[in-house]
């Protein structure tokens, strides 16, 4: 009886060592356009508490991502900038339908909102959303067809424009026609955007995420550009998931899981808030307090009614962003 129990003991331990070592070591997160330093440094800190563990990234405009995850790029998770890009792995079977209830704040660990990058000392007076659509301002954004980025920024100019003209709707797609008007290059990206506003010189105005703004301000120094924020802009939560039809075919939930919450933890949240992101864990924000200007937020919810009637309304085929789009 000793004798078989021993046996057993050795054959448990033998298959503990053996489903252990068949774990995966590496994670691959699908990210947004813009997030390639954030989430470098993350990486990095990730791994030196996960020793052995290798963190590779892929980086696009997020209804890129997701299609690609549909069409065979393994990704163990999802780091996106829009809710409707999860969502759309929700209903081809990749991400579980209450993947909001898996995380914090949404499954959200940082947000942002569309903000300005203007040249040095700010040579056109840019202060607010009105100014964009004068006559003598050019702007650079990335393709709203194509970029979660450039929706937020559509979605924020309808958002003041519907405050401004107290929802006249005519009102509004005027003033949102008029900021395509004003944009000469559609770029399929945030990051692609940047380059052709910092780098050819393009336009007057960059709209991008503060977190960008404040990234390039700080390469590029003030005497090339400088940040301003709008007085009201849109919530741009940053929501995150594991790829649950991934992570069951490679075994690597648990490992996915952990970097996840890895973004939540104080390291993780100061890293973030290092890179121009606001954060939630209340003792880094007031840490980095004085750093951010204070602005007036509102939300999809409020203003929209939610990111289901978002997608129908605005983002459907033939829906009020093709129209409005289209006509430029």
């Amino acid at each position: 009886m000793k004798r078989i129990m021993l046996i057993g003991a050795a054959v448990a331990a033998l298959l503990s060592t053996s489903a252990s070592a068949q774990e995966p070591k590496t994670l691959l997160n699908a990210s947004y356009d813009v997030a390639r330093e954030v989430f470098a440094a993350e990486n990095e800190a990730f791994v030196k508490v996960h020793p052995g563990v290798t963190v590779d990234q892929s980086h696009a405009g997020t209804s890129k991502q997701a299609r690609a995850i549909v069409e065979g790029l393994e990704a163990d998770v999802v780091t996106f900038n829009q809710v409707t890009d999860i969502d759309f792995l929700v209903k081809q079977g990749f991400v579980s339908a209450d993947w909001k209830k898996s995380f914090a704040n949404d499954a959200s660990p940082f947000y942002s909102f569309p903000s300005f990058l203007v040249r040095a000392g700010n040579p056109k007076n840019i202060k607010d959303w009105d100014d964009l659509v004068r006559d003598d301002v050019k702007l650079v954004f990335p393709n709203p067809k194509t970029s979660g980025n450039a929706r937020y920024t559509y979605l924020a100019a309808t958002a003041f424009a519907k405050e401004k003209f107290n929802n006249d709707e005519a009102k509004v797609e005027d003033f949102i026609k008029k900021i395509f008007a004003n944009t000469p290059v559609f770029d399929t990206g945030g990051r692609a955007a940047t380059t052709t506003f910092v780098e050819r010189e393009v336009g007057d105005v960059l709209i991008t995420f503060e977190a960008e703004t404040r990234g390039i301000a700080k390469q590029y120094g003030k005497d090339k550009v400088e940040s301003v924020v709008p007085s009201v802009s849109l919530l741009a939560e940053f929501p995150v998931a594991v790829v649950d039809k991934v992570v069951d075919k490679r075994g690597s939930r648990e490992l996915a899981k952990t970097y996840l919450d890895f973004l939540y933890t104080e390291e993780g949240q100061r890293i973030a808030a290092q890179f121009g992101h606001r954060v939630h864990n209340e003792k880094v924000a007031g840490e980095f307090k004085d750093q951010f200007p204070q602005i007036r937020l509102v939300n999809v919810n409020d203003v929209f009614g939610g990111w289901d009637k978002i997608q129908t309304e605005h983002f459907a085929s033939g829906a009020v962003l093709d129209t409005l789009y289209g006509s430029r």
